[in-house]
């Protein structure tokens, strides 16, 4: 499994939404600050409004924040949105295994034990997790 850029780049959108909560953020401001194309931004904006993590506002203040806390959202969430199911082989991908080898298949719980890690992990983190981290702690200034 590798996650593409869509799925990074989504997660530092949402980061950066995270750090300002309060407002409504356009997108050449999130693009300039996360050095990002704001097409490619564009194109990643849809999925995230259609999973409902995204707020939009239209008109001169218009923008994007986030539809609910950052601690409500995981990196699991963000990425299942972008990237669609996060399953590391194909006869995972759906609730229901069809695959004609299921009952026979000596791998199977590997694979299984794969998807069941990452998703925990990913579930684990949620988009405020990731802004709390990503600020620099006065511990290590000197």
């Amino acid at each position: 499994m590798k996650i593409s850029t869509k799925g990074r780049y989504a997660l530092r959108m949402l980061v950066y939404l995270a750090s300002h909560p309060e407002e409504y953020i356009s997108l050449k401001e999130i693009a300039d600050e996360e050095q990002i194309s704001k097409k490619y931004l564009e194109q990643i904006v849809p999925m995230l409004n259609r999973s409902g993590i995204l707020r939009t506002n239209r008109g001169n203040r218009g923008g994007y924040m986030l539809a609910k806390p950052a601690d409500s959202f995981t990196v699991g969430d963000v990425l299942r949105a972008t990237e669609g199911n996060l399953a590391p082989v194909a006869c995972l991908e759906q609730e229901v295994n069809t695959c004609p080898r299921v009952s026979q298949c000596s791998t199977l719980f590997v694979w299984k034990g794969l998807q069941d890690v990452v998703d925990a992990y990913l579930d684990s983190i949620t988009v405020q997790d990731v802004v709390e981290r990503s600020i620099p702690s006065d511990e290590y200034c000197i």
